[in-house]
């Protein structure tokens, strides 16, 4: 065989052998990075909140560090601010013109016990989300709506719990210590493990409204906070009361200053202690800076 044909036939079994061996596959990683540096935007999943049976609007709105009248505004909520398991709650503002808040298809809730702060009642009718209300420095009365006449061809959905029909106090707020015991935590501004004081005391120790007001929750539905008592003083200011061994009032009901709402405990720390939150328009601010020296 000359020359030429040799190279030809050697060719044509290297292509051979070649053909008959599996090519290796090229892995690309094409997720995307594990999370969002701070400043990002939200993803929209984090924006908004569905609501569970018992939730209120007060406490999805103390959870997420909002003022309640803001998320109401955003979602077109008005008084009494009733919402419906299944819900979609939006956690910031949207479009002019597009509303959120929608009422779930079908299905109806059951019945069992609050969690988180805020009301929910009678039904006010869904409206386009509207401009949030400015933060007040006092109270303004506001009318309650009326429900809608209800639509005959469609069964009444019974909201996810009562709402508090109470009226916020008029004047300032005049605080006082809402237990006695040694401070052991300090108020951190920024630190979201550090949005109030701690406490310590006895188990059973009294345990009382800072301030007079309205309890917008009393519950154990806030993870962290274990047996915990909110109470709204003004459209301005709440306080909250973490950590009780038992809760002696209910939502709605109206309490006094000085008045015992709860029995110190350790429901969801590690000793008996008073978890202790003032929170203005929604953000948590110093408590020390309100109560009186002591």
């Amino acid at each position: 065989m000359n020359r030429p044909l040799r190279a030809l036939a050697l060719l044509l079994v290297v292509l051979t052998t070649a053909c008959g061996v599996a090519p290796r596959a090229v892995v690309v990683d094409r997720s995307p990075p594990p999370t969002s540096r701070p400043g990002s935007p939200i993803p929209d999943g984090a924006r908004t909140h569905t609501v569970q049976r018992g939730d209120t609007l007060y406490g999805i709105a103390f959870r997420h560090g909002l003022d309640f009248r803001r998320v109401a505004g955003w979602n077109g909520i008005g008084p009494p601010y009733t919402i419906y398991p299944g819900q979609r709650i939006r956690l910031q503002p949207q479009g002019a013109g597009t509303a959120v808040a929608t009422r779930p298809a079908g299905g109806s809730p059951a019945a069992g016990n609050r969690p988180p702060g805020g009301a929910i009642g009678t039904a006010p009718p869904v409206r386009p989300a509207q401009p949030a209300a400015p933060v007040a420095t006092a109270p303004t009365p506001t009318a309650p709506v009326s429900p809608p006449a209800a639509n005959p061809a469609t069964p009444a959905r019974p909201p996810a719990s009562t709402p508090p029909a109470a009226t916020a106090p008029g004047g300032p707020v005049r605080w006082q210590w809402p237990t006695a015991g040694q401070v052991v935590g300090r108020f951190v501004a920024g630190d979201p493990t550090r949005q109030g004081i701690s406490i310590i005391g006895s188990a059973g120790q009294p345990v009382n409204a800072a301030a007079a007001g309205t309890v917008v929750y009393s519950g154990s539905g806030l993870i962290g906070y274990g047996e915990l008592v909110i109470v709204k003083h003004n459209d301005e200011f709440l306080s909250a009361y973490g950590h009780n061994r038992k809760r002696l009032v209910a939502e709605g009901e109206q309490v006094r200053a000085g008045q015992q709402i709860a029995e110190m405990g350790r429901s969801g720390a590690a000793r008996d202690m008073l978890h202790f939150e003032i929170r203005r328009g929604g953000r948590p601010v110093d408590p020390s800076a309100h109560l009186p020296a002591r």
